[in-house]
């Protein structure tokens, strides 16, 4: 597939000092991509949603990638009214101000690349989801994932490739799942959240972050694709494989009344629930992973976590 070759590359990256955000900005610099980061704050190389409501998408940026979202499963922030609005709101809001401002721009950019999840996948024990799969609107998570998707939708004929990207667990140094299980199975304390037969829809931070730059860089890469690997695999089996690969047991399951009490009904969905995703169209466009199976996407994490 032909690469697009940029003479100036600058990228516009909401939410991109996040978990995933601080890993693509510092994939896209050692690609000699210029980026600028969007968020709450101003600062270098930084500039504000109010920034971007009142003066537009700036001149120089030639692709915009949409990374922002109140964490979820912060354990630390109870899931009240307030913090459920700010859930939807950083995701669903950001993302409309973006494509909004796209459109209103009439610049010729090579791509808006929102990053989504793959919540309305409804559970199945049965059924294997690929992107040909439209979802459907099932509980709160799933409702976000669709508005989410809706917020990023611009017209196919604007000067702009559209592409939706329908992330997993992304696994990573640094943040996110691995950082939160860290502890208690290097201490031989972990296991899977609750019985371990749900799904676990998962992805290489490495991966993740060469997609969305692949996706850039693509001119026929368009539409909604799966940012999930290619092995399929459930939360008790990731659970034996992380903790083979830290040579530690993983006997003691975390139990799902637990789960429920911390999260509450709506989050809890996320660890306790999962459906099988396979990234048909993924794989079809010519994307090829660094870590499809998960073992070795653990070994290289340990492997990072521990300076070796």
């Amino acid at each position: 597939m032909k690469i697009t070759a940029l003479l100036h590359k600058h990228v516009l990256i909401g939410g991109g000092s996040g978990f995933i955000g601080r890993n693509l900005s510092k994939l896209l610099k050692s690609k000699n991509y210029e980026v600028t980061v969007v968020s709450r704050m101003p600062g270098t190389n930084r500039i504000t949603w109010l920034d971007i409501q009142s003066k537009g998408i700036p001149e120089k940026i030639t692709s915009v990638v949409n990374l922002a979202g109140q964490n979820v499963l912060d354990p630390k922030r109870r899931w009240t009214p307030g913090f459920k609005q700010n859930v939807w709101n950083s995701r669903v809001n950001s993302t409309r101000i973006l494509a909004e401002e796209i459109i209103k721009s009439k610049r010729n950019l090579d791509a808006f690349i929102n990053i989504s999840g793959v919540s309305l996948y409804k559970p199945s024990s049965s059924k294997t989801y690929n992107e040909n799969h439209l979802g459907e609107s099932f509980d709160f998570m799933s409702k976000l994932c669709i508005e989410w998707e809706k917020a990023a939708t611009i017209p196919e004929n604007e000067n702009c490739r559209s592409i939706k990207l329908r992330t997993g667990v992304v696994l990573g140094p640094g943040g996110g799942m691995i950082e939160s299980i860290w502890m208690p199975f290097v201490f031989g304390l972990g296991g899977p959240m609750g019985n371990g037969d749900q799904y676990l829809p998962w992805i290489h931070m490495d991966d993740l972050c060469n997609l969305i730059l692949y996706c850039i860089e693509n001119k026929n890469v368009k539409g909604i694709l799966n940012g999930v690997a290619p092995q399929i695999v459930t939360n008790g089996e990731f659970s034996k494989i992380f903790a083979s690969c830290l040579k530690r047991p993983a006997l003691i399951p975390f139990p799902e009344f637990a789960v429920k009490l911390i999260f509450g009904k709506d989050r809890s969905a996320l660890l306790l629930t999962g459906a099988k995703i396979e990234p048909k169209l993924t794989i079809e466009s010519g994307f090829k992973y660094g870590f499809p199976i998960v073992k070795g996407a653990c070994e290289d994490i340990i492997k990072k976590v521990r300076g070796k």
